[in-house]
């Protein structure tokens, strides 16, 4: 249909005199009809090769075609109680949200193409649960270990946690998969730093200075003082985001995720040359996905400037009372 000169589809919205086709209506690159089985989401824009969709995760997944995306990476509530602003971390059991956890994985793997991977994560105590699930179900590739820095205040009273599993997965074990592995050399300490030499190889050889990074990854959370740091309490690291999208996809491949929170993965998707599709629940970090990715600057007559507040009002024991 036409409005004010301007063509829209049937899964068009309008917000605040705009679409979803982006800002000053200019007509998206990528065809994101093509993903979308009917009309999903409370909202949703999207402007060049990113989209935010505000809404159920699975509810949104419902209405995607299947095989539409290529790589997923998931980070969903953890069912540990953090502050989302729509209480949205807390379950009535653990045996709710496992079972709650199942749906969206369900879900995520009948969008998936035949070839493509997907990454998620919870908690440390709930991981086993959701890794027999999909043992059972799927293809685990690798299990991934993320681990940290610590912010300083730790228990007195039992170790504490300093690092959060990443389960990489794909549809079965006789599928293909992506995995760029130059993509994401990183340092052999081995031969770029004590310079050894290899003897088992004829002649001898010097280390490679480079290696494929193994399983454990150690990448800092993200602080305050960062320019990356936006005002939610789980969020992220890009060089974390960047490591998976460089790893499973190609530029011009679709990148889904499903809990964007703080759209990070959109973020870094969009800057890497790939297809960006963000799905959220809390309408503040919807706004933030639209601002982050430049979809847009302004909604509902307020502009969507990056204003950063610590993400905790906890005091450091260092200055309480």
């Amino acid at each position: 249909m036409t409005i004010n000169g301007y063509q829209f589809s049937i899964f068009d919205t309008v917000v605040d005199g705009t679409t979803d086709k982006g800002v000053n209506n200019d007509p998206a690159p990528f065809n994101f009809d093509n993903l979308f089985l009917r009309r999903i989401g409370k909202e949703r824009m999207n402007s060049g090769n990113s989209m935010a969709i505000l809404g159920d995760s699975i509810e949104v997944l419902e209405g995607m075609k299947g095989d539409s995306v290529n790589l997923i990476f998931a980070d969903a509530p953890y069912n540990i109680g953090k502050d989302f602003g729509n209480d949205s971390d807390k379950w009535g059991s653990v045996q709710d949200y496992i079972e709650w956890c199942k749906k969206w994985i369900d879900e995520c793997m009948r969008v998936l193409s035949d070839n493509g991977t997907m990454y998620f994560m919870t908690a440390t105590q709930h991981m086993p649960y959701l890794d027999m699930y999909v043992s059972s179900k799927y293809n685990v590739l690798c299990r991934i270990v993320w681990i940290y820095d610590s912010s300083g205040v730790q228990s007195k009273k039992m170790f504490g946690s300093l690092y959060e599993p990443i389960l990489m997965i794909n549809k079965s074990s006789k599928a293909k998969y992506i995995f760029n592995s130059n993509d994401i050399l990183v340092e052999a300490k081995t031969g770029s730093q004590r310079k050894l030499i290899d003897y088992r190889k004829n002649p001898p050889q010097p280390y490679s200075t480079e290696k494929v990074p193994g399983n454990v990854w150690e990448f800092s959370r993200v602080r305050f003082k960062m320019d990356e740091y936006e005002n939610h309490p789980t969020q992220k690291p890009e060089a974390l985001l960047e490591r998976i999208i460089k790893a499973s996809s190609n530029k011009g491949d679709v990148v889904l995720d499903p809990f964007s929170g703080s759209f990070t993965t959109s973020a870094v998707a969009i800057r890497l040359g790939r297809v960006a599709i963000g799905i959220e629940l809390n309408e503040e970090y919807y706004e933030m996905g639209l601002r982050r990715t430049g979809i847009a600057f302004e909604r509902n007559g307020h502009s969507l400037e990056k204003e950063k507040a610590r993400k905790t009002n906890a005091k450091s024991k260092y200055v309480r009372g």
